[in-house]
């Protein structure tokens, strides 16, 4: 199964009709451009296109998009804190666009430096990636594809956020305070990873991508 996220929309990619109110069963590039346009343009809360050939589905799917792919990381303290960056009023997960001829954990560790100012960083494990799509000024559709690493902070420096790429604030989160603070004004692909990744622990035990 497959999760993108349109506008803060759910649209799942998988291979059985799911108990939601909007399904539809993949018929072409069609199917997709449907779905798209009632999870843009409608109060549609949720979609889900499903067919026996996932993997040709999710193919045909990311050819409607310019992709761009994207690093970051679940950074965790000595106490167990998270490390959230604040940025045009949403908490989100230090991460960035990966650069020519770098790995995703060079990428990964890279944009978490960069915009916290952190160094004595560890990088332990992949953890998932996520999706979302959205419209570039110039009208160009992007599905962006996000490679989330955990990370260790070994050090004991203060972050400081990265103001000219507009993060106006780093701060480490306990769990209550990511239930009480984050959740309400971060992105639906943040609460994803978080609740994979184990990190929150009521978490939906869901995967962003898995075969069925």
């Amino acid at each position: 199964m497959y999760k993108v996220f349109v506008n803060e929309k759910k649209l799942t990619i998988s291979k059985y009709p799911a108990d939601i109110e909007k399904n539809l069963r993949y018929e072409g590039f069609a199917t997709l451009e449907i779905a798209i346009d009632l999870l843009e343009n409608t109060s549609c809360p949720q979609m889900n296109v499903y067919g026996e050939e996932i993997e040709e589905i999710w193919e045909d799917f990311t050819h409607m998009f310019r992709v761009v792919e994207a690093a970051g990381g679940i950074v965790s303290n000595k106490e167990g804190k998270i490390l959230f960056i604040h940025r045009l009023g949403k908490w989100d997960l230090p991460k960035g666009k990966i650069e020519k001829d770098e790995s995703l954990e060079q990428a990964a560790l890279r944009e978490v430096e960069e915009e916290t100012a952190l160094q004595e960083l560890i990088l332990e494990e992949f953890v998932n990636n996520t999706f979302h799509v959205y419209k570039e000024r110039n009208g160009d559709r992007i599905l962006k594809t996000t490679y989330w690493f955990k990370m260790s902070y070994v050090g004991e420096k203060d972050p400081i956020p990265q103001t000219e790429e507009g993060i106006t604030e780093v701060s480490w989160k306990n769990q209550d305070e990511i239930q009480q603070e984050v959740f309400p004004k971060t992105f639906q692909n943040i609460k994803l990873i978080l609740q994979t990744s184990g990190t929150v622990m009521d978490g939906e035990g869901e995967d962003s991508k898995e075969n069925q």
